[in-house]
């Protein structure tokens, strides 16, 4: 088999090689992605010599001479040519110790480059040297795995999983963004090695799994996650969700499954990870808010707050942005509940103030999270709730335009109080401002100076204070 290699490029690396007498293939992702017909931009080039050299020679006769970065420690370099990013590397293979998934190498073969690969699919290689241009050379049935759909390593599993255990979440990864199957005694290896996670750092696990997250479906990740026990030891949180107690004949649905619906749901309207978060978050907390009401049934009260508050510690444990996104995926879990409410209940002006209030910019995001949150198998039901939301939504929509009050701040501020009644940051300023707020988001008064500066007026006099200089 032949691949039409048509960019200049490739032309040119067969030039040089062909002058060097050298041995050069285009391998890996790049083949992989272009016989599955996807877009790829990084390219990997194996020489059986030196690849920091021939990255060099490639940029000096492309008239690209300082694009290349080398990466002397690993023996690579990196050249950026058009929208492409090549990286040139010297034919090796690879041993490992037990404690360090960081391998010994030595200068080597190509079938022994090939042979380290993690996966057939990503073994295959395509020549650049001229009596053979473009030829793919298969040595493990690459092709044969990418027509199956099939994930699976070039030698013994159980050795490459434990050689290097992010393979693990790699394979898991490659299945969920492909569409693929898992091959079943790559499976039992990943199982059997699943512990072997622990020495991979979290940064590069997190990697893994942010990548499955942003999956078309990341909930067939999550599966695999869960079918071979590597989700206690990823996300622990996420598999406490598992599970159905019984009492009185009454049960509550398992929140895993749930969750991993929700998931996909979201995944279906956005691709923001970290509304994809706030998803896979949203009901992190019911398993420590779990109670059993006789008469009532399963009840996980205030379960949105608790959860909330997990949220900083599974980011500093997962090496996520402590910053602006972590604050987001809170806000999202704390206030997952709200449009609920406003569904179940009447939708007053003053509730869908406050909501509009307190979520902010991320409003629309929210309301999007709670309509993925109906996973009811009644087809009625879920009709229902999705025609409700439609109507929180035309409401916060009038509310808005009529109050504006998304991300407000009281139009009296703090300085104008204590201006006015000749005051320093005191308890009383803080009681005038949040009565102000108040007014505002339950309709009593308008979103405006006057309104505002008046209602002041009248709440500082009931505290026994005077108004010692006017500002209009």
């Amino acid at each position: 088999m032949y691949l039409d290699l048509d960019h200049r490029i490739f032309q040119l690396i067969s030039e040089i090689v062909t002058e060097q007498k050298v041995s050069c293939y285009v391998i890996g992702g790049y083949v992989r992605d272009i016989l599955l017909r996807r877009p790829s931009k990084d390219i990997d080039i194996v020489v059986v010599g030196s690849g920091i050299q021939l990255a060099r020679s490639v940029a000096k006769h492309a008239g690209k001479k300082g694009a290349v970065t080398v990466f002397r420690n690993f023996g690579t370099a990196m050249l950026r040519y058009d929208d492409l990013e090549i990286e040139f590397v010297g034919a090796r293979k690879e041993s490992y110790s037990h404690d360090s998934r960081k391998p010994a190498v030595e200068n080597a073969t190509l079938q022994d480059d090939l042979n380290r690969r993690d996966f057939t699919i990503n073994a295959l290689a395509v020549s650049l040297n001229r009596d053979n241009f473009g030829a793919v050379l298969d040595p493990f049935q690459g092709l044969s795995d990418l027509n199956q759909k099939i994930i699976r390593t070039p030698l013994d599993p159980d050795i490459t999983y434990s050689d290097d255990p992010l393979r693990m979440m790699r394979a898991i990864r490659f299945a969920a963004q492909l569409d693929f199957s898992i091959e079943k005694k790559s499976l039992q290896a990943i199982t059997k090695n699943r512990q072997r996670i622990e020495i991979v750092s979290r940064e590069r696990i997190t990697d893994e799994l942010n990548k499955i997250i942003l999956t078309h479906r990341p909930s067939k990740g999550f599966m695999y996650l869960d079918k071979t026990g590597l989700l206690p030891l990823v996300l622990p949180e996420l598999s406490r969700l598992k599970g159905i107690d019984i009492k009185d004949s009454v049960r509550h649905k398992d929140n895993f499954w749930h969750t991993l619906q929700v998931l996909d749901n979201i995944s279906g309207k956005s691709d923001n990870i970290w509304l994809r978060w706030a998803a896979i978050l949203h009901d992190i907390a019911k398993p420590v808010t779990k109670k059993y009401v006789r008469g009532h049934g399963w009840t996980f009260h205030s379960h949105e707050y608790a959860g909330s508050r997990m949220v900083p510690e599974i980011f500093r444990r997962m090496h996520l942005p402590l910053g602006k996104s972590m604050k987001y995926v809170q806000k999202l879990v704390r206030l997952h509940l709200r449009p609920i409410a406003l569904v179940e209940e009447e939708v007053t002006d003053s509730a869908v103030r406050r909501l509009l209030f307190e979520a902010g910019d991320d409003v629309d995001d929210l309301m999007m999270l709670c309509e993925a949150d109906i996973t009811s198998k009644n087809d009625a039901k879920v009709k229902q709730y999705l025609a409700n939301f439609l109507n929180v939504r035309k409401k916060l929509k009038e509310i808005e335009e009529k109050d504006a009050v998304r991300n407000f701040q009281p139009p009296v501020s703090g300085e104008v109080i204590m201006r006015t009644f000749n005051l320093k940051p005191c308890r009383e300023v803080g009681i005038i401002k949040n009565a102000i707020k108040e007014a505002i988001l339950e309709g009593t008064i308008g979103n405006n100076y006057n309104e505002a500066y008046d209602f002041m007026i009248k709440i500082a006099a009931e505290l026994g204070l005077k108004a010692l200089h006017v500002e209009r």
